[in-house]
């Protein structure tokens, strides 16, 4: 895999309203939104799924859709991750993983787990959480993610455990959340949500130029300098990661065009 291909830019689902003449040509179908946008860019984070399952043909339609090579990315559901002890989710687990996500095949990109903001950093839980997850189901194997919004995650143990368990951390790009650099499991995440409306591409000309570079950097394994690390004497050695950098939240009438953007630097 080329490191171009090793890349991939998206933003959060697909439909909303005000992307319809901002994105999406004025009068083009609502049914055939998500191929337009899978034509655009080359990864989406799927969120409805952490609100509700889905039908094995959804996630076979939502492949369908796509062309060859792009990615969904899915959020976990919320009954596993907003729990009180999280070594106690192994049903909700093996619900969300059940519900026909396999169905997505190739098209199949990380998993991400997202906690509260009240979540705080418990060693031994959420250890007992990562052991949860499973490397693979019907042959398709499972790239987990954890995005964590709490500052008690800001620490040694935890991206032991991540590296410990090959489960990959989103750094955010956020004033509400931890910023946590460190590499750890196969792919590198970013969830870019600080765009602002005033900006054509959500982000400056020069920003989009960083970010691209960024993803370069990850992509070649460096761990780069775009976010602070928690465990700065404990650096992985080089080694090339798939990467996902999702721009959400924020002006997200400008998260297609920041997208957009990154991809034509690339």
């Amino acid at each position: 895999m080329t490191r171009i291909g090793q890349i991939r830019i998206g933003i959060g689902g697909w439909v909303f309203e005000p992307w319809r003449g901002s994105f999406y040509p004025e009068k083009h179908p609502k049914s055939r939104e998500l191929e337009y946008a899978a034509s655009k860019l080359t990864a989406i984070e799927i969120n409805s799924t952490y609100y509700s399952s889905q039908k094995p043909q959804t996630f076979a339609g939502w492949a369908k859709a796509a062309p060859e090579g792009f990615k969904f990315s899915l959020k976990a559901s919320r009954f596993a991750t907003n729990r009180r002890v999280l070594a106690e989710a192994g049903e909700s687990v093996e619900r969300f993983l059940g519900q026909g996500i396999t169905e997505l095949g190739d098209k199949l990109g990380p998993i991400v787990w997202q906690f509260a903001t009240t979540k705080k950093f418990d060693g031994d839980d959420f250890g007992a959480f990562l052991k949860l997850l499973p490397a693979t189901r019907d042959g398709l194997p499972f790239r987990h993610v954890v995005d964590v919004r709490h500052e008690s995650f800001r620490d040694p143990a935890f991206v032991a455990l991540c590296r410990a368990r090959n489960v990959s951390i989103v750094h955010t790009h956020s004033d509400e959340y931890p910023q946590i650099g460190d590499a750890s499991g196969p792919v590198s995440y970013a969830r870019l949500m600080m765009t602002r409306e005033e900006e054509a591409t959500g982000y400056a000309v020069g920003e989009i130029d960083r970010w691209a570079e960024v993803a370069k950097e990850w992509a070649n394994g460096e761990t780069g300098s775009a976010f602070p690390l928690v465990a700065p004497e404990e650096v992985l050695p080089t080694t090339s990661r798939e990467v996902f950098l999702f721009y959400i939240s924020g002006a997200k009438v400008r998260a297609p065009h920041a997208a957009m953007a990154t991809i034509a630097r690339l």
